[in-house]
């Protein structure tokens, strides 16, 4: 929101709970989408980024509720006459892959979360061969910032912090790539007004960085006293060790 505002555009936002949003309209897809185009003041652009479950990426839920929700609020509004969608993905669907994913690399998901997602894109990749309208498929990689979830690593740090003073966490030496929100809701935003047809782009940092590296940079940026209680946690199996997104779609896009 705080970026679209920055533009001459008319914003229509909607949530499922207008408490955490207060400036939103009441909309929650797992509603009978009908006239949901409609509610939404007939958009020419829209910017899709919901999705619930999180951050429990093997919930059968991903698969059962969330996929059959948003095909159908979707394919509302492409039926009604959307033009321009841009959809929030994840870099899970590139599935355990070692080294710099890029676009081009045929998706393997093995997540119900990446399944789900990597399901609904090539759904409404279908449906844009049967009717024109312009898809943007942000593949997200790992976001920080303000509006975290209070269990992501930032927020749990910040809290260790201010508490315990001790931190427990994994090995930490897994390769990852981590992008701010701001970073993320720019490169939304650019590519939605800026044509709003670029297909799947990842919207990532392009810097390789392990986990305790990133940790240890936050809590110098914000002068953390804090002990990293290391190998606490085992090392997630729905992962690769060490993965990163390539930015150069993204910036040829921005350009």
């Amino acid at each position: 929101m705080a970026r679209l505002r920055e533009e001459p555009v008319k914003i229509v936002a909607a949530a499922r709970a207008l408490e955490d949003a207060p400036e939103s309209r009441h909309l929650d897809i797992r509603d009978d989408p009908k006239g949901a185009y409609e509610k939404l003041g007939c958009p020419d652009r829209v910017i899709h980024l919901a999705w619930g479950g999180l951050p429990n990426f093997r919930k059968e839920s991903h698969l059962v509720e969330e996929l059959p929700a948003h095909k159908a609020f979707l394919g509302e509004l492409l039926a009604a006459g959307l033009k321009s969608l841009t959809v929030a993905g994840t870099c899970l669907e590139y599935g355990i892959r070692e080294g710099e994913l890029w676009e081009g690399m045929e998706a393997a998901p093995d997540t119900a979360y990446g399944i789900s997602k990597d399901r609904l894109r090539r759904w409404l990749e279908q449906r844009r061969e049967q009717s024109a309208f312009g898809l943007t498929w942000g593949r997200i990689f790992y976001v920080y910032g303000e509006g975290q979830s209070e269990r992501a690593l930032l927020p749990q740090l910040a809290a260790a912090a201010k508490g315990t003073g001790v931190l427990d966490m994994s090995g930490g030496e897994q390769v990852r790539d981590f992008v701010p929100v701001t970073e993320v809701a720019d490169a939304l935003v650019r590519l939605t007004l800026g044509g709003g047809d670029h297909g799947v782009v990842n919207i990532c940092s392009g810097r390789p960085k392990t986990v305790r590296e990133q940790v240890e940079e936050w809590l110098e940026e914000n002068g953390w006293e804090l002990k990293l209680n290391l190998g606490r946690y085992p090392y997630p199996d729905y992962e690769a060790m060490s993965f990163w997104g390539s930015r150069e779609k993204l910036k040829q896009c921005l350009s």
